[in-house]
Order: C-alpha cells, then structure tokens, then sequence
C-alpha cells in the first residue's frame, strides 16, 4: 500500500453528526472524497437533505440523511439503524454535534447548562455508545473522532461560555476512556479540537460583538480564522488507515492559538 492509498476509505461507511453544515459538512464532504459513503446526520431536515445531496452529486458516494437528536438515545439508535439499512454497517463516526451559549456563569440558567452539556457531551457519549457496541458485536474495527475544541484546553476571553469550556473538557476525557477500553478491539478513538473557525456558529457570536475578532485574532500566530474545508484532511487522516496505531489523541487545529 502506497502512502497516499493509506489515506483512502473505500468501502467504508460514514456517519457525520451535525453535518446539515457548517464543520460538521465540510468533513462528511472529504470523507466521501476519500472514497467513503456518508450518512448526515441533523436536527435540520432542510439543510441536511441538501447536503447529502450535494455530497453525492459532487463526489459520486452514496449519501443518507437522517434526521437526529443526539440527546434523545432512542433517536441514536433509530438513526444507526436507518444508517445500517442505507448504507451498510458504520465503520467511522463523527461526533460534530455541538452548541455554545455566551452568558456570565452568575446569570446562566440551569436549562442553558444543562442544554449544552446534553448535547456537546452527553450526546457524543451517546453516539460513541451505540456505534461502538455494535462494531464490538461484528468484531470489526473502526474509527471514532469526537469533534472537542481548543476551548477544552483553554479558557476564551472576552466571550463568557463556562457551559461550552466544560463540556468540550470532557468531550476530550470522554475520547481517552473509550480508547483505552477499546483499542484492544480495533477501534480507535481520537478527537480533533478546532480553533476559531470561519462558521454560522462563530459569525453569530461576531455579529453580537464585531470587535470580539481583533481580540481572537490577536492571540492566534497565524493572524486568521480557520477556514472549515481546513478540518477535512484532518478528518480524513484519523478515519483512515494513515493513522492505524493512533488513539485517544486530541488534535488541535487552532493557528497556533494555544501554543503560547
């Protein structure tokens, strides 16, 4: 096997979570470029159709979308269900899922917190749960990638997001205790943790307070915000064979952001 042949997922299947957009898209993108059929996975039928159809059209993979709400386990179970009738049995998942409330710890609600824990941890357990039993009872090895943040690593400024900080902290916990019970299967589990990335999410955040970006900007080396086609080679190198004896690894992709 040549390097480059290392780097391919053909005959694999994919399930992106929160893939309708944004990161999540990007990444079910490359994975289907590599050669694997992909299932998207969103809350958003509208955007998530879209995107499993643009997907197939522009790299001939075979595509599902899935309606799912990775808080609700019966919701998780129906969709690696619909994903195994469509496509086959998942050989690599990706838990993008993911959502950021910006309020000072002293006035955020208990429903807030507890709103983006379920779904930025609690539903990345979920999927990882259900996905990994099942490659376990087909004896068949596989790659996980949790989709963490710098901001488990690092505490953001000026934004206020003690809710978003936790749970991507243990979002990056999470990934090295299913690798340490799984590696012996054959089943990876590694995470990528994202900078300030170019996305719906972070425009959103910017369109509240524009002069937050200089802030950001100044504490990144390379001067910019990530562009997410950027994740899509990543994600690429921790489903594929190119990254075989690599588990319970975060890797960061932030423009230098946490190194100083």
């Amino acid at each position: 096997m040549s390097v480059m042949d290392s780097f391919r997922l053909d005959g694999e299947t994919a399930l992106v979570t929160g893939a309708g957009r944004g990161l999540g898209r990007r990444m079910a993108t490359g994975l289907a470029e590599a050669g694997a059929d992909v299932a998207i996975a969103d809350v958003d039928a509208d955007t998530g159709t879209e995107t499993a159809a643009t997907i197939a059209e522009n790299t001939g993979a075979e595509t599902t979308f899935v309606r799912a709400d990775v808080t609700s386990e019966d919701d998780v179970e129906a969709m690696v269900d619909h994903v195994e009738s469509e496509l086959g049995p998942v050989d690599v998942l990706v838990n993008n899922a993911g959502i950021v409330e910006n309020e000072p710890a002293e006035e955020m609600t208990l429903d807030q917190w507890e709103r983006v824990v379920d779904v930025n941890l609690t539903g990345v357990f979920c999927c990882a749960k259900h996905v990994g039993a099942r490659l376990l009872e087909r004896d068949a090895a596989g790659s996980i990638i949790n989709i963490a943040s710098m901001s488990g690593h690092i505490a953001n400024h000026p934004q206020p997001q003690a809710g978003y900080n936790a749970s991507k902290s243990g979002v990056a916990g999470l990934t090295r205790s299913l690798a340490s019970e799984w590696a012996a299967d054959d089943i990876r589990v590694n995470a990528i943790a994202p900078g300030y990335m170019r996305t719906d999410m972070v425009d959103s955040t910017l369109a509240e307070d524009p002069e937050m970006e200089e802030t950001w900007l100044a504490d990144t080396p390379m001067g910019r915000l990530g562009r997410p086609a950027e994740l899509k080679p990543v994600a690429v190198f921790l489903a594929s064979d190119a990254s075989s004896y690599m588990t319970g690894e975060v890797v960061f992709v932030d423009g230098g952001f946490t190194v100083r």
